[in-house]
């Protein structure tokens, strides 16, 4: 196998980290749909493949996420007090939810992170929302009902390898956040989700889950390739947030999940 194979993890994390910064998901959809066509080609087993997407997607993000969020965060698009009610409940969620998934068979986690993705992008695309008519901003969202959703966000991500903006973009959304705030709410949430869910996948993996370079199901040479050029691409993607209408920013969302499902069911 040649070096220069390994270039297309970077070049992968220039995609996730455009994506991180524009749509709030930490580019951890498009990473695996990626990864699980590549990682065979690395020896990975394919009854493992699955997984170490997972994994090493959510091990990217983590750097990811941190860029994303700071770049809202100079913004003011970050809704600290909701991150704060959320992070108990994501990191909870994280980790049971990585649990969960090294017990489930590599063709079962294939169809749903399949299916989620289709299913997210009807509700991102055609769901309703209560954001002002008049484009005012409302409080931001507080309380346990808060934390609450964070467990079971958390506990989905990590079943599906993603820092949870399919669905904290759209609960933040039907709350009446206004779309770019909520992507730049969701990053700072997506960190945590990936560190709970990534140690997850490396502690809760048996011994030997991987042939070479990895700490569980986390593929080393994947997850930091990713993460060293998302990195750089984020806040680009942030400017493209802050540039486009909230209606668009939400049919891009919608048709980028539907690519990413498609792709994934394809690639078992």
């Amino acid at each position: 196998m040649s070096p220069w194979m390994y270039l297309g993890f970077p070049l992968l994390g220039l995609a996730a980290g455009l994506l991180a910064g524009l749509l709030g998901i930490g580019g951890g959809l498009v990473i695996i749909a990626a990864l699980a066509w590549m990682l065979p080609l690395f020896g990975i087993p394919q009854e493992a493949a699955m997984h170490a997407a997972l994994a090493s997607s959510l091990a990217s993000i983590v750097l990811t996420g941190l860029s994303s969020a700071r770049a809202h965060a100079r913004r003011g698009s970050v809704l600290w007090p909701t991150v704060a009610w959320m992070v108990p409940g994501l990191l909870l969620g994280g980790w049971l939810g990585s649990g969960l998934a090294v017990a489930l068979d590599d063709s079962v986690l294939r169809w749903v992170v399949a299916g989620y993705c289709l299913l997210a992008a009807w509700q991102i695309g055609f769901g309703a929302t209560r954001a002002p008519a008049d484009g005012s901003e409302v409080a931001p969202p507080r309380g346990w009902p808060m934390t609450l959703a964070g467990g079971g966000i958390g506990a989905m991500s990590a079943v599906v390898g993603i820092g949870g903006g399919s669905m904290t973009v759209p609960l933040l959304v039907w709350r009446g956040v206004r779309p770019v705030r909520a992507v730049g709410t969701s990053s700072a949430c997506g960190v945590a989700i990936a560190v709970s869910s990534a140690a997850g996948y490396a502690l809760h993996a048996p011994p030997g889950a991987l042939p070479q370079h990895a700490f569980g199901y986390v593929y080393l040479p994947a997850a930091l390739g990713v993460a060293m050029a998302s990195v750089l691409a984020a806040p680009l993607g942030t400017r493209l947030a802050h540039a486009i209408s909230g209606q668009a920013l939400r049919k891009v969302f919608a048709l980028f999940l539907l690519l990413v499902g498609v792709s994934v069911a394809l690639s078992g």
